[in-house]
């Protein structure tokens, strides 16, 4: 008898093998839609469109972005937790999907238990900026004149609860609990004048809207946030070499499926992924955007990066007490 079940679920068990074999083979099988919370024209929507090209050469199958903004990045966000689980929509976005849960008091979605992780795309580092009139020439300069004047000081952000908030909160929150007034601005572009005319003292930005300022001489480059020094700026050090140890901060990109999406297409996606990514071509040109591409993640390594994101950045943001508003 025992036998016989076994034998009876073997075969009922075989015809699964080749149906999963099919959802990896066959798909895509109509167009996909990468999803992008953020508005078209800005570097996330810019980086979406080149991996959707790509993929779309590389899967032959039309990648199209859909940027659907409002409410942070929840509207976009939810538009995939509630799409169909079948390999036609994913989600296209940054570290902000790690703070959702600490930013709004209720959410149409759980950013964990509705999605999949597909494959971490690249990551960006920041930039420590101030204005060329700071007498601080270095980084424990700067954390000495903070020091001095507690509250005296601005700084500029891309707006409450982004990547550049939360990644000076974390420096100023290592560097001793440094007091200096936050002004959040609609995207960090709108903050640039502020920072070169004086109104702000210091503005902790992604690296690849940083980069030319610091190149011509506007403003000056103190610190990157990356593990070491980038080539387009070798002469500014990293936070490590400049006396804050252990940190690190990136706006990273990442791909979602909805939860429930078939293994197989997850897989497939991933795989290639990584290959356009690991592209000479892809890799120069995301090279001028100042990202490091990715092209060696799994699933459930793009799963623990995020893990490790949220642990890092949700106490963060519930000790600082930052609100989406």
């Amino acid at each position: 008898m025992i036998q016989r079940r076994a034998l009876l679920g073997a075969a009922a068990a075989a015809p699964l093998l080749p149906a999963a074999a099919g959802a990896q083979d066959s798909w895509p099988n109509g167009p996909v839609r990468l999803v992008c919370p953020f508005a078209a024209g800005g570097p996330t929507d810019v980086m979406a469109r080149l991996l959707a090209d790509a993929l779309s050469a590389e899967l032959n199958q039309r990648f199209m972005v859909e940027n659907r903004t409002g409410s942070g990045v929840v509207v976009g966000t939810e538009a995939v937790a509630k799409a169909p689980k079948d390999g036609s929509t994913f989600l296209y976005s940054t570290v902000a999907h790690s703070v959702l849960r600490p930013l709004f008091a209720t959410l149409p979605f759980d950013p964990v238990r509705d999605f999949q992780p597909v494959a971490l795309v690249g990551v960006i580092p920041m930039l420590l900026m101030v204005n060329k009139e700071v007498p601080a020439e270095n980084l424990r300069e700067l954390v000495q004149m903070f020091q001095r004047d507690p509250g005296k000081y601005n700084y500029g952000s891309s707006g409450n609860g982004g990547a550049v908030h939360l990644a000076t909160e974390l420096f100023l929150h290592q560097a001793g609990g440094l007091k200096v007034n936050h002004v959040p601005y609609r995207g960090s572009a709108p903050a640039m004048p502020d920072l070169l005319n004086g109104n702000l003292v210091m503005m902790l930005n992604v690296a690849s809207d940083g980069v030319a300022s610091v190149q011509r001489g506007a403003t000056r480059g103190l610190a990157i946030s990356s593990a070491k020094r980038m080539p387009q700026l070798p002469d500014v050090p990293t936070f490590n070499e400049s006396g804050l140890p252990g940190y690190e901060a990136y706006t990273w990109h990442m791909l979602f499926a909805p939860a429930g999406t078939p293994a197989p297409i997850v897989r497939r996606l991933n795989q290639a992924a990584n290959k356009v990514m690991g592209d000479e071509r892809m890799r120069r040109r995301v090279d001028e955007m100042t990202m490091e591409p990715r092209s060696d993640t799994t699933p459930d390594s793009a799963a623990q990066w995020l893990a490790a994101e949220m642990a890092k950045w949700e106490p963060l943001v519930r000790a600082a007490n930052i609100t989406s508003n």
